[in-house]
């Protein structure tokens, strides 16, 4: 895509880098050296192009007193200029680089303070942005400083003859497109402004300038080797290991390593004549031996993220308090690791990360995916010398401002840039620069520039055959030799969009089989919902397509295991279960449990076991358990007390690991890791005396505590309750891995579903009988303009106060197309809006999803049983339900017992007001409780981007029988 280009382009147009700025340098967050914060409320002009208004605000005496204000950090369009838009991979802008549209739109900022009263004199000051998104002009006190590109990288600008006491004017013209956007296709929201910290730094005489920590660990000797190289001179201090040592000398001492797994931070501190950086050192070594990649001689297990920076106000520019928030979660949820897609996050965050300990895959600012969309990637930047410049000082930004940071242990060039020459020139110069740190990029299936092969969204039967290394040869036999000598990551697998993502523990299982397998990274952390209200008030989050985009992707935006909120959702509360660095196994009924420390460097001591032998209606005895502190790897099997009193229904063992004592991250107590062992299966209940159906008055049959329809055999009343139903129920809300709108129209199932219409099921009446008894009512459900159907007979009997419903079902016709779920549907008085019920729980599960579903008793409104996805879909369900209690403010209601053990769900609208709604607030709560018990769900999977369900989780059509007992309870329970 070469066209010819005028000899000079206007700046936000040029491919090279920005201007003005000093050479980069380590980021550290405090010295000595003064600093003032220029963060604040900032005078603000919109203006639809790049050039419609002159650059005479710049000027200090250009009155600015007619403009709005606006915060920085903050991107404008999330304070009424304008709109945000989102779009996964298509830019939203012709392709034609490096040109951007005359649409332009272009923030003049401006901000006057003046210099504190003990503001030092001599020296320079350094003015340092964080990011500003895409591209901008900057000037103080009138003077241009230079171009700032590069998003979310620093810039520093030397400023201290341009400084006066007071009156200091500074001014930014930000515009939102440049050539630089073809760099930033980051599968986010469009967000323009100024977003991250603006900060003038003092720069005394002789102050600390670039340096670089290295802090080896031997983990043979336990030996930790520390030099400083530094560009001034200057000493190092280390009090708790008695250093003390010049820049460029090299020191030996025994020390305790850093890991993810224990974060041992040293304090430190570089001091030149002019300045004292506090430092925080933690030593650690890299190598990849043997096709393994190892930290301190030990092969490491990634149990990642992969996290954009978001919040549902402020978009990108998040607070630190969001920042520890988000770690603390990590941790909790057993997370180790993060891949900063698809940028070098706020340098904060990585402090943070080596104070708490987490892995981290630091990933330059850069992606091209919008050129995938032409043939053969044409005019990819990532392969156009033009940009090769702007490339590499992208990568030196990164790897020099985050380099002495302990917690990143790999490097990425970007994300979907194709290949090309920029990406070979990135590579090479990362690795004359840090030689200890391997280098990722995915997008190279050859691995040619990378010391890691990583891919994306790759099913469990070619991860398993990748793990082997047996995976499919490249053509190249050098380079496939290189790369199946290499280890291998899923930077990007489980898409984590609306209900799911299924199949987490099948992965975790090849990962710990296979020792080049080395883990994966969720993605991703968020939702990007943008919080908005309705006219009446009600909140919600919007995603692509809410603010008027032309071109869009909806709600591809939201698919994390965060709701926008941060309120864990369900996929994260299985991700923790599955990642757990404990294993906890045992033999139903055998009363012995083996536990198996699958931590990559920390022994058991810091956790403390317990068990609980627990029954329907409580836990019988409880006590701790004696686990010897297991290295990692080992394992030990114990025996189970057995409890002085025993319980004659269903039992269980649960067996927990918790922290033993307060952490950074989490209190004593914590639990990070559990267990349920059947200990006693549970009998069936004594026969009752049947009762027979009766005819009554007005057209009804009577049987035991149900009173049914005598033309259509459905049950209306239970025992004073109106009751709706029950049909047979094929039909859910597809979710956004039933719907996988970037899957191969075969693997839609959402699109099968609808196609053979089992969204519009209609039944057919074949007969209603009674016999004996029993009523049997016998139909047809099937959908319109098919001959495929369900033969469906309910056998209706009952004892005086129980009903019991058994279901057959039949398939008739050649069913190719698997069913969503197979139940029953029933609506309930919208008075019983409390729901009890022994099973899986807390949360939702489903067959792929159903880790940290445990057994126990519960109870939640029903409101509180939903799970409010930004996109509505089906949720809801728990699993291994033996019976649900839907329950009024007196206590009364209808109690549901099921054998087998079903999945029920219970909602106040129907699953096609569920299916139709776009937001959450187009789910209005009906009169009725529309209750689903099922006998199977289909699984969940992570079709939304990446592979659908395993075949175990696939619900074909197939002769089933299931069967309900209902009955209302006299005393609530």
């Amino acid at each position: 895509m070469t066209r010819e280009q005028p000899l000079a382009l206007p700046y936000y147009e040029d491919p090279a880098p920005g201007t003005g700025a000093l050479p980069p340098r380590a980021w550290y967050p405090a010295s000595d050296a003064a600093r003032l914060s220029l963060n604040g409320r900032w005078g603000f002009r919109l203006a639809p192009a790049a050039q419609a208004e002159d650059e005479s605000f710049a000027r200090p005496d250009f009155d600015a007193a007619h403009w709005e204000t606006l915060p920085v950090p903050a991107h404008w369009v999330l304070h009424g200029h304008g709109a945000p838009a989102y779009t996964n991979t298509l830019y939203p802008f012709p392709v034609e680089p490096p040109y951007v549209p005359t649409e332009n739109p272009t923030g003049d900022h401006r901000f006057t303070f003046d210099l504190p009263g003990d503001w030092p004199g001599g020296g320079d000051a350094a003015l340092r942005f964080d990011g500003i998104e895409s591209a901008a002009k900057i000037w103080l006190n009138g003077e241009e400083l230079g171009v700032f590109k590069g998003s979310r990288l620093p810039a520093e600008y030397s400023v201290g003859h341009l400084l006066r006491p007071e009156g200091n004017v500074l001014a930014v013209r930000v515009h939102q497109w440049s050539a630089a956007s073809y760099l930033e296709d980051q599968d986010q929201w469009w967000l323009p402004g100024i977003f991250r910290d603006v900060t003038l730094l003092h720069r005394p005489e002789e102050a600390a300038g670039d340096f670089f920590v290295h802090a080896d660990y031997d983990h043979r000797t336990g030996e930790g080797t520390l030099l400083v190289d530094s560009n001034h001179g200057s000493r190092i201090t280390v009090p708790e290991l008695g250093l003390d040592i010049a820049a460029g000398e090299a020191a030996s001492i025994a020390v305790e390593p850093w890991t993810a797994e224990t974060p041992r931070l040293y304090e430190a501190e570089l001091a030149t004549a002019g300045e004292r950086v506090p430092l925080r050192i933690g030593f650690r070594t890299i190598v990849i031996e043997d096709g393994v990649l190892k930290v301190n001689g030990r092969r490491i297990l990634f149990r990642g993220v992969n996290r954009h920076e978001f919040h549902p106000e402020h978009g990108r520019a998040v607070d630190l308090a969001t920042m520890r928030a988000d770690l603390l979660l990590m941790k909790q949820h057993n997370i180790n690791a993060v891949r900063t897609s698809h940028y070098p996050p706020h340098p904060a965050f990585l402090g943070l990360c080596d104070e708490l300990g987490l892995w981290v895959i630091d990933e330059c600012d850069l992606e091209t995916h919008g050129f995938v969309k032409l043939e053969d990637w044409r005019g990819n930047p990532a392969d156009d010398d033009r940009w090769t410049p702007a490339l590499l000082d992208r990568a030196a930004r990164m790897v020099e401002r985050d380099k002495n940071h302990p917690a990143i242990v790999i490097w990425s060039l970007g994300n979907e840039c194709g290949t090309g020459r920029g990406l070979t020139a990135m590579a090479q110069w990362i690795r004359a620069r840090d030689p200890h740190r391997p280098i990722h990029y995915e997008g190279d299936r050859t691995c040619a520039d990378t010391d890691i092969y990583s891919r994306m969204y790759a099913d469990h039967a070619e991860v398993e055959l990748i793990g082997r290394r047996e995976e499919t040869p490249l053509e190249d036999p050098a380079l496939d030799a290189k790369r199946r000598a290499m280890p291998f990551i899923l930077c990007e697998y489980a898409h984590a969009m609306g209900n799911g993502p299924g199949g987490l523990s099948e992965y975790q299982r090849l990962f710990e089989t296979h020792e080049r397998l080395q883990g994966g990274f969720v993605w991703e952390w968020i939702d990007h919902g943008i919080a908005q209200r309705i006219a009446d008030g009600t909140p919600y989050f919007a995603y692509g397509g809410d603010f008027g985009e032309e071109l869009h992707d909806g709600n591809f935006v939201c698919d994390g295991l965060l709701f926008p909120d941060r309120t864990p959702s369900p996929g994260l509360i299985e991700y923790k279960k599955v990642i757990e660095p404990v294993r906890i196994e045992g033999d139903p009924g055998s009363g012995t449990v083996r536990i198996t420390n699958g931590h990559d460097f920390a022994d058991l001591s810091h956790l403390a076991f317990g068990w609980a032998y627990e029954a329907e209606d409580g836990t019988v005895a409880e006590g701790a358990l004696a686990v010897p502190p297991l290295a990692p790897g080992e394992s030990t099997e114990l025996k189970l007390p057995s409890p002085a009193h025993t319980h004659g229904g269903e039992a269980w063992w649960t067996v927990r690991a918790v922290l033993a004592a307060d952490t950074a991250w989490a209190a004593a107590g914590h639990e990070v890791a559990w267990a349920q062992l059947a200990a006693v299966r549970p009998e069936p209940p004594a026969p009752q005396p049947p009762a027979a159906p009766r005819r009554g008055e007005g057209g009804v049959l009577v049987l035991g505590p149900g009173t049914f329809d005598a033309a259509t055999g459905e049950l209306r009343h239970l025992r004073g309750f109106q009751v709706t139903g029950p049909r047979l129920d094929v039909w859910r809300a597809p979710t956004d891995n039933d719907v996988a709108a970037l899957s191969p129209a075969g693997r839609q199932p959402a699109l099968l579903w609808r196609k053979l219409g089992l969204h519009r099921m209609r039944h057919r009446i074949a007969g209603v009988e009674m016999s004996g008894d029993a009523l049997t009512v016998t139909t047809r459900v099937a959908p319109a303009a098919s001959d495929l159907a369900l033969r469906t007979v309910y056998r209706w009997t009952a004892t005086d106060d129980r009903l019991r419903l058994t279901v057959d079902v039949t398939p008739e016709g050649d069913w190719k197309v698997p069913l969503p779920r197979l139940g029953v549907r029933l609506g309930l008085p919208g008075s019983l809006g409390d729901a009890a019920w022994y099973g899986g729980g807390p949360g939702e599960a489903y067959p792929d999803t159903r880790a940290a579903s445990r057994i126990g008793r519960y109870t939640a409104t029903v409101d509180a049983l939903q799970t409010p996805y930004v996109r509505p879909q089906e949720n809801g369900a728990r699993a291994d339900v033996r019976w649900a209690h839907l329950r009024g403010e007196d206590g009364a209601g209808i109690r549901i017992d099921g054998e087998p053990a079903f999945w029920f769900t219970a909602r106040r609208w129907t699953t096609e007001q569920l299916d139709a709604a776009g937001h959450t607030p187009g789910l209005v709560p009906g009169e009725r409780i529309w209750l689903n018990l099922d006998h199977g769900q289909q699984g969940i999977g992570s079709a939304s981007c990446g592979p659908g369900i395993l075949p175990r989780y696939r619900l074909d059509a197939a002769p089933a029988s299931f069967s309900f007992t209902f009955s209302v309870p006299d005393n609530g329970q």
